[in-house]
């Protein structure tokens, strides 16, 4: 087979994606540990895999200087394009003219790096935090609010933030909530967001009716300190479709995950990565204007709020086994009844 055929019979199988014989993939995660980004690697590599081309990785472990070096690393190993997820979208600078100094793509895989030589791929984070909100307040209309926010390193913190304002405001202005916390979670880490939330707790004497926590991992620690407190039950929100935190909605201790089908994300970058390596245009892509002003070229996918009332999306999807889905749960909502 010629390699213009192969390219084309691999183009019809991959929409976007070229075929990608000889590319180089290279992916830097900030921190490798969460449970969620296992799941995108493994959407990551099935793309390239079915594409042709190879993957390498490396692991910043929460430090943005670390990032820093394994960027440099997967350049000197041979990378013809790089997805980068930012730990410190301020402090990625200087990798991104790297990558730009020898002619590398590079996709600002999940948070914002504000570089308009970088692809920006994402879910809508601004409607993730409108859901989170919604979610909330059906539950709680009125009472005491606190804010448990992301990495105040992360863009994607703030656009969060700003959907659950325009959602909360008018209930504000009318007096029905009251936010009476509000706390940056560091490296998004559930032992910080833990923290935060035994300290609003203890300053309000625990005079709390709600929380809009911005990720599962912040709400599992928010849900620790409330549980600690006696107070596990009252509404939680959170994002990513997290196991535990699917779980903790099935136990009616989180009242939303929004989820963002990471399969989907992941795929996206593998194909747009391959595209990118061999020149192409990428379909589906906006002009899009960061807070900043930079103008950039991206592609948002639609998140899913998943609540007690449609907990069988996610294992209908097989994100989830209806198994470790109703884990402890007795008397749960559908599949867990």
């Amino acid at each position: 087979m010629t390699k213009l055929l192969r390219m084309s019979v691999a183009a019809a199988l991959l929409g976007s994606a070229a075929y990608a014989d000889d590319v180089t993939v290279g992916v830097s995660w900030s921190n490798f540990q969460e449970e969620r980004w296992k799941t995108d690697e493994a959407a990551i590599v099935g793309a390239l895999e079915d594409g042709g081309a190879s993957y390498i990785s490396a692991d910043a472990q929460s430090s943005s200087s670390k990032q820093l070096s394994d960027i440099e690393s997967l350049i000197a190993q041979g990378a013809d394009v790089l997805i980068v997820l930012a730990q410190d979208t301020q402090a990625i600078g200087p990798a991104v003219q790297a990558a730009a100094d020898e002619g590398i793509p590079v996709i600002a895989y999940d948070r914002l790096i504000e570089d308009d030589r970088a692809f920006y791929l994402t879910f809508d984070n601004v409607e993730v935090g409108r859901m989170q909100a919604r979610a909330v307040l059906e539950a709680a209309p009125t009472g005491n609010y606190v804010m448990i926010k992301g990495s105040p390193t992360d863009p994607n913190a703030d656009f969060l933030r700003g959907g659950q304002q325009e959602v909360l405001q008018d209930a504000i202005d009318a007096g029905d909530i009251t936010i009476v916390g509000e706390a940056y979670t560091d490296g998004w880490l559930p032992a910080n967001a833990q923290r935060n939330m035994e300290q609003i707790l203890t300053a309000q004497d625990n005079a709390v009716d709600a929380v809009v926590a911005s990720n599962d991992g912040t709400a599992g620690g928010a849900v620790a300190a409330l549980t600690a407190q006696g107070m596990d039950g009252i509404p939680v929100s959170g994002q990513d479709g997290d196991h535990a935190a699917l779980n903790r909605v099935a136990k009616g201790t989180q009242t939303v995950s929004v989820w963002k089908d990471a399969r989907d994300l992941g795929r996206a970058a593998g194909e747009i990565a391959m595209t990118l390596a061999e020149g192409g245009e990428i379909e589906d892509s906006v002009e899009w204007t960061s807070p900043s002003g930079t103008k950039m070229q991206a592609r948002f996918l639609s998140p899913v709020p998943v609540t007690a009332d449609n907990l069988s999306a996610v294992v209908d999807a097989g994100w989830i086994t209806q198994d470790a889905l109703c884990q402890g749960v007795s008397d749960g909502p559908a599949p867990c009844n």
